[in-house]
């Protein structure tokens, strides 16, 4: 199989789609990976590194696109890149298409295969290739958070773990999945005062054995959030619903009632965002203020630390992108039910009901048209 590793142009994405590891692998299974000159550049990897893995590189984006019979991407297409999409084309990538009206309707329209990493799932109904950038997306949304509460930026100025003699800064996750433990466990090296809410009471019960006395964990509530929202320093969204748009739980009253020079920090902006009031920033312009609130809200965070994030999504994918470039994407979907599971569209269908929800459109199971 011929597999396409075109470089990223999201705004400030410096991540690449697959590490030369990750190209050494699939070349040793016998197949040839192109990767657009210059797309490992911003993560550390030189043309010539990934030469040395067995790639060929290749001028532009699209003949990595257009040569391939699978492209493997980081971030969901943006629309310069629809042009590309072609019937029977496998993209494996994040695609996050319950935010993406316009995406669902071009992979749809095309007829594209499109393998989302973030619906795959694992035996214990996990979701592992959405679990290394939500750990990094977690801790990130801590640090920046603490930046922003800084006057400069537009912050109350409040330290999170306070010096003696002064009160510590409070901090509110919602969600403790992994993206609200990465950041609790940074919060609370911080020295913050940190509380987690959550619908899961075993999850609550997981996060106080591990983190003891150092967090308060709160069943997720109207009247909770209303509580616990209203007097925080620091808001972190960190609620996944599996392929679906995340659910609004902060709403512009709950800003209103906050200090000014509060923070929100909204990690899951690439599903809509749990916070009424959130809307996708970049790296170069990351934060706006609403109702006296900071906003943090950019839908690439672990694109900033892209030495990290590629080589710790390559480690994720790598196994799935072999099963489907060794099988085919039909006998390799026939035989794992949780890369199956990844399947959003196939052939011009539907197969993910959450985002057949999110936008009004007809769903069709995976098992009805392969």
């Amino acid at each position: 199989m011929k597999i396409g590793v075109p470089k990223e142009i999201k705004p400030q994405e410096y991540r690449v789609g697959m590490s030369p590891a990750g190209v050494r692998q699939l070349v040793a299974h016998g197949h040839e990976v192109l990767v657009e000159a210059g797309a490992g550049v911003s993560s550390g990897y030189s043309d010539e590194a990934y030469v040395r893995a067995g790639a060929k590189i290749v001028p532009d984006g699209a003949t990595a696109w257009n040569e391939a019979d699978m492209v493997v991407k980081v971030k969901e297409p943006l629309p310069e890149e629809f042009a590309y999409f072609r019937p029977g084309l496998v993209l494996y990538t994040y695609l996050h298409l319950a935010a993406f009206p316009e995406l669902t309707r071009a992979l749809l329209e095309k007829g594209v295969r499109g393998v989302a990493y973030e619906t795959i799932t694992d035996d214990d109904g996990g979701l592992p290739l959405l679990r290394p950038m939500s750990e990094i997306a977690g801790r990130m949304a801590t640090q920046v958070g603490a930046k922003c509460l800084e006057r400069e930026i537009g912050g109350k100025g409040i330290l999170l773990g306070g010096v003696p003699g002064t009160r510590r800064g409070r901090v509110v996750i919602l969600g403790g999945g992994v993206v609200g433990t990465a950041a609790a466990r940074i919060a609370i090296g911080m020295g913050a005062k940190v509380t987690v809410l959550d619908i899961n009471a075993a999850r609550m019960a997981y996060l106080e054995d591990v983190f003891g006395n150092h967090i308060e964990t709160l069943y997720s509530n109207p009247e909770s959030i209303d509580e616990e929202v209203r007097r925080a320093d620091l808001v972190i969204g960190a609620v996944l619903v599996p392929g679906a748009a995340a659910p609004k739980l902060v709403t512009e009253e709950h800003l209103r009632e906050m200090e000014d020079g509060s923070v929100v920090v909204d990690v899951a902006v690439d599903q809509g965002g749990s916070i009424a009031t959130c809307h996708p920033t970049t790296h170069d312009a990351p934060t706006y203020v609403v109702e006296g609130i900071v906003h943090y809200c950019v839908a690439n965070m672990p694109g900033a630390v892209p030495q990290t994030s590629t080589v710790a999504l390559t480690n994720a994918t790598i196994r799935y992108a072999l099963e489907i470039a060794d099988e085919g994407l039909e006998q390799a979907i026939a035989s794992n039910p949780h890369l199956a599971r990844g399947v959003n569209t196939f052939d011009g269908k539907l197969t993910c009901k959450p985002v057949a929800e999110a936008h009004g459109l007809e769903y069709t199971p995976l098992e009805a048209v392969r």
